[in-house]
């Protein structure tokens, strides 16, 4: 499909907005209920929708649960099946950390391991980024190298860490699984390689982890690491050369950064913290007339769906709705409100349900849906979607594809 889209895309004028509601799909406490985004008051995203065709995304494919990158990469038209990348080197990338042929990285999370090393909590509580800087240098200290393969550590956000393995002269391999079960109450898993190449980074981890946890013996609450998303060095075929786009992402979390620069959109520089929303209009505002494409990510819809915490994520909700207005007032020819996933606050972490999507265009039909949530998503003229179809559908919308055949 990419190679078609190639072949159609036409350069104009027009300038394509896609949000990112990380998570936002839910699901309601109890049967019969509402979801956090039918409970949340959202008057501008309802007058949006009254004059927008809407419909519901699978990322991955029916029953599927979608991790963050593959979720993205489908919104981008990429086919995660057959573009597939680890959280590892987005990660890495999204941290200015440069990668080479063989290297492996690796995504982290600090954990809380109480007797026995049972996992108390994945996150550790989701540390400050100053802790996170503290326990990475303590790290950085005592783990410099492992059998001769050097080991660099670096800082993310809150929980999580990037660790990356420099091959030396011979390959890494990354078909490694993972230490971190995505439960608690169990202890961690050890790391088996797949393959000769990720037998070798294998027993990396598994010494690395040993290693962490000694050094890490007084801490209270960061005591243990867990491990997902290994991932050698990856190629897409350029976003903006199958598109003809000039395109831009403005997002704080470093995965996220690092899957747009790797397939290759401008990372723009953000000022504040995540939930600082208005450092993101403000680069939006300072670089509207120097892109063609935005890429405009939300996290905290995802975080507070993860922790479980159903009034927050409604909050957060809430909060972007709040500033949709001055997104609609630079006049976007086509704007996008979807989701990288479903994150119900039921299940505290990702799920398989589809995400509503909402476009907006001079060129659309106007739907029966009144709101931007799941139920009357169901509504919108757009159906039932796989989310590779997004980035054509936002093509079209701003005439940007030429006509197929004769």
């Amino acid at each position: 499909m990419l190679e078609t889209i190639r072949g159609l895309a036409k350069q104009n004028e027009q300038k394509i907005l896609m949000v990112v509601l990380d998570g936002v799909g839910g699901l309601p406490l109890e049967l019969g209920g509402d979801t956090e985004l039918a409970t949340a008051h959202t008057p501008n995203m309802d007058k949006l929708a009254q004059e927008a065709q809407l419909g519901l995304v699978e990322l991955v494919g029916a029953g599927i649960t979608p991790g963050s990158g593959p979720g993205h990469l489908s919104l981008f038209g990429y086919d995660p099946l057959k573009f597939v990348v680890g959280r590892g080197a987005l990660s890495a990338v999204g941290i200015g950390v440069k990668l080479s042929a063989g290297d492996v990285a690796v995504r982290g999370n600090f954990a809380t391991l109480k007797q026995g090393r049972v996992i108390q909590d994945r996150r550790a509580g989701r540390p400050s980024d100053e802790k996170n800087a503290e326990i990475v240098a303590k790290l950085r200290a005592g783990i410099q190298n492992i059998d001769g393969i050097p080991v660099e550590i670096y800082t993310e956000s809150e929980h999580r860490f990037v660790v990356v393995f420099r091959a030396q002269g011979k390959p890494l391999g990354a078909n490694i699984s993972d230490v971190d079960p995505q439960t608690v109450g169990v202890q961690p898993h050890t790391a088996e390689g797949h393959d000769e190449a990720s037998q070798v980074t294998a027993a990396l981890i598994n010494s690395f982890v040993q290693q962490a946890e000694t050094i890490l013996q007084g801490e209270e609450q960061v005591n243990g690491v867990l491990f997902r998303g290994y991932s050698d060095v990856p190629h897409f075929p350029s976003f903006a050369d199958v598109y003809q786009l000039r395109a831009a992402c403005i997002a704080s979390y470093p995965m996220y950064k690092g899957l747009a620069a790797l397939v290759g959109m401008d990372v723009l520089a953000v000022d504040g913290e995540e939930d600082a929303l208005s450092g993101k209009v403000e680069t939006l505002k300072a670089h509207w007339d120097k892109y063609d494409f935005f890429y405009f990510h939300i996290k905290k819809t995802d975080s507070t769906g993860e922790d479980g915490n159903f009034p927050e994520k409604v909050h957060k909700i809430e909060l972007f709705d709040e500033l949709l207005p001055e997104l609609l007032a630079l006049k976007p020819d086509v704007i996008c409100i979807v989701g990288d996933h479903s994150t119900p606050s039921k299940l505290a972490t990702h799920s398989w349900h589809p995400v509503p999507v909402l476009i907006h265009s001079q060129y659309g039909r106007r739907d029966l849906a009144q709101r931007y949530t799941e139920d009357e998503a169901l509504k919108g003229s757009l159906g039932l979607r796989r989310g590779t179809d997004l980035m054509p559908l936002l093509m079209a919308n701003a005439l940007k594809l030429q006509k197929y055949g004769a």
